[in-house]
């Protein structure tokens, strides 16, 4: 799950939210799909027309479903369902295709195609890839708020108080949409506009990929749907009885102890910053504090406060991506001295990346974790971490004690055992959705499923190095018992990003 602090965009192209990992070790799958030949013309099916999908080299072919907006009233207003199929490529395609569940909650699978043909190239050869707009997301009753302008002071994303207002008058709009009734955009009624396509396209069982979000997604569509599962694959997984604002804190504080011990473990970073730890305490001690930095896009000088809130969304960010996390004792030890940039810096590279293929729709976000996550913050059992208290639980507060509720039945808070070979994937330096959550759930899917924990990965592993293979060689294999026996040993020995340190520490040793 992904909530970014809100920064102005920088005009570039990159990647960002829970496909950070993905596209960072995409290199060899992306360039097999772009020197690869075109696909032959896909032929013509029932309900689909020719499309194309923005970064897929091939054509697609795209369908819309009617689907009552509240499944209670199936003749009341209706919604379009969007959905995109990659055809296989070769010609004797297999009957089970592989259906994407994007991440957020509140990004469209649609604008990831491009990235997810790359990640799912091998797949794509015999098998459909299915990509669907989840309600509220792409093109499916859309419920997106107005953009930040890529020339607003950096002051005003960072003020929590105008980012609620902008929230707040955000619901109002919403609400006016033929289709503005936010009560129905839970995970549980988006898994039936999902088993609505299978139907549409005749596939008596599927293969389910999700990462982040998308993997409670996939395990309510495994609870609602059974026997309509093949094999499923869910990456840094976030349970349906996971309370997001809570768990936020206590994972958040485990990763930056990670960053902590990586640097401890690092001879060169050790000496570079012997008090790491103290300087954190420090500069998190000085807050609130005056800054001047230079704004990602116009390139002027701005000043600002800096809150405590706002430093550990700084601090949070990175620790998705290890590559970006590894110059967190470098940022750390620049502000304590005084020098805020780096930290700022890391935030705006990581919201900054993916274009317009990663914008989250923020009335699908605050629809889903405020009827989700919630109304079970005072249950929530997690232990606060030190410094991040209950930061992200106020904000959570602050947005959903007015956004309108859903009712989520009783049921989705339960994990069935699985019926077909599961997957489960994890990151170890994860912030969000570490090992702990996968361990959990892959407890409650029992003997069907198994789960393979990335030390040193972040959030979202199936992208990376090795992982690729493990994917494609899970869902490829002919039955459970091979798939649940896939060599994933390879995942041990991925490595954590070297520490970046400032090229004055290199010089000097």
């Amino acid at each position: 799950m992904n909530t970014p602090p809100t920064f102005p965009r920088p005009r570039q192209r990159g990647w960002g939210g829970a496909l950070q990992a993905v596209a960072a070790a995409a290199g060899l799958a992306a360039l097999a799909a772009a020197t690869a030949p075109q696909a032959l013309a896909a032929e013509a099916r029932p309900g689909l027309k020719p499309c194309r999908v923005q970064g897929v080299v091939h054509d697609a072919q795209c369908g819309v479903l009617r689907r009552p907006l509240d499944p209670a009233q199936p003749q009341g207003v209706q919604i379009e369902v969007h959905y995109a199929v990659l055809p296989a490529l070769a010609r004797n395609r297999q009957s089970d295709p592989v259906f994407f569940f994007a991440g957020g909650p509140g990004q469209s699978a649609i604008a990831l195609g491009g990235q997810i043909s790359r990640l799912l190239a091998r797949l794509g050869n015999r098998r459909d890839v299915v990509l669907v707009d989840q309600r509220g997301t792409g093109s499916t009753a859309p419920l997106y708020c107005d953009e930040v302008s890529v020339f607003e002071p950096l002051v005003q994303g960072m003020d929590n108080e105008r980012q609620a207002a902008r929230l707040q008058a955000c619901t109002t709009q919403l609400q006016k949409l033929p289709h503005g009734n936010l009560r129905h955009y839970t995970t549980t009624v988006a898994m039936q506009d999902v088993d609505a396509v299978r139907q549409a396209l005749g596939a008596p069982r599927i293969n389910l990929v999700g990462g982040s979000y998308g993997t409670r997604a996939v395990l309510e569509y495994m609870r609602q749907f059974p026997k309509a599962v093949r094999r499923a694959v869910i990456d840094g997984v976030a349970p349906p009885d996971m309370v997001l604002p809570a768990a936020f804190s206590t994972d958040n504080q485990a990763a930056l102890a990670q960053v902590f011990k990586s640097c401890e473990a690092d001879a060169a970073c050790r000496a570079r910053y012997p008090q790491l730890r103290e300087d954190w305490q420090k500069l998190l001690a000085s807050m609130p504090r005056e800054m001047t930095v230079a704004h990602p896009v116009l390139g002027r000088t701005e000043k600002a406060t800096l809150t405590r809130d706002g430093l550990l969304n700084l601090v949070r960010a990175p620790m998705y991506v290890p590559v970006l996390a590894s110059a967190l004792p470098m940022a750390i030890g620049e502000g304590a001295a005084g020098r805020l940039e780096p930290l700022v810096g890391l935030a705006i590279a990581f919201a900054g990346g993916g274009g317009r293929a990663m914008r989250m729709s923020e009335g699908m976000h605050f629809s889903v974790v405020c009827a989700e996550d919630y109304p079970r913050l005072a249950q929530a059992t997690d232990v606060p971490g030190a410094d991040f208290g209950s930061t992200f639980a106020q904000q959570y507060q602050r947005i959903c004690g007015s956004w309108p509720r859903g009712e989520v039945p009783a049921a989705f808070y339960t994990v069935p055992p699985a019926q077909a070979a599961t997957l489960v994937l994890s990151g170890g330096a994860d912030p969000v959705t570490p090992p702990r959550h996968g361990e959990r759930v892959t407890k409650l899917l029992g003997a069907q499923a198994r789960h393979v924990v990335v030390k040193e990965a972040g959030h979202g592993v199936m992208g990376l190095g090795c992982m690729r293979d493990v994917l494609f060689r899970f869902i490829n294999a002919e039955s459970d018992a091979e798939a649940l026996k896939v060599d994933a040993s390879c995942a041990e020995n991925i490595p954590r990003p070297p520490v970046h340190l400032p090229p004055v520490a290199e010089a000097a040793k």
